[in-house]
């Protein structure tokens, strides 16, 4: 099950996110491409934060009150984030969502982002191996 890597189950079209981008946008690249989360990036693909729906919602919240939505995303993103690479393992991944980590990971391949991988991703990559076991022959 360790040789199951990141690179094949990850998703290769992440939505990317600028730090200046307004947060409304941000929540709309969010929701028109079905993303719990997206990996902020600079000019040049760096990995610099990831937002998350719930760090949207926060700000939202604080914003209806006033109806004002001024916010961007460097004020809401987090700058400190886990990331994993292409060749990483899925079942180590999978141990670490065990705990409470992120429920998405950018995936990061010579310091750019290159994808992510959530954990609908690695279950999915987990039933596959496991009914290849079923299929094996004893």
């Amino acid at each position: 099950m360790d040789s199951i890597k990141i690179r094949d189950h990850m998703d290769r079209q992440p939505v990317l996110l600028r730090a200046n981008m307004s947060l409304a946008t941000a929540v709309e690249k969010l929701l028109e491409n079905n993303k719990n989360g997206a990996a902020v990036v600079d000019e040049s693909g760096h990995l610099v934060g990831f937002l998350s729906q719930q760090d949207c919602l926060a700000v939202m919240l604080k914003s209806s009150y006033h109806c004002d939505m001024t916010s961007v995303v460097k004020d809401c993103m987090r700058s400190e984030v886990l990331f994993v690479a292409p060749d990483d393992s899925i079942l180590q991944l999978a141990e670490q969502m065990l705990g409470a980590k992120p429920k998405i990971y950018p995936v990061v391949d010579n310091g750019k982002v290159v994808g992510t991988i959530n954990r609908t991703n690695v279950l999915r990559a987990m039933n596959v191996y496991m009914q290849q076991c079923y299929l094996a022959p004893a």
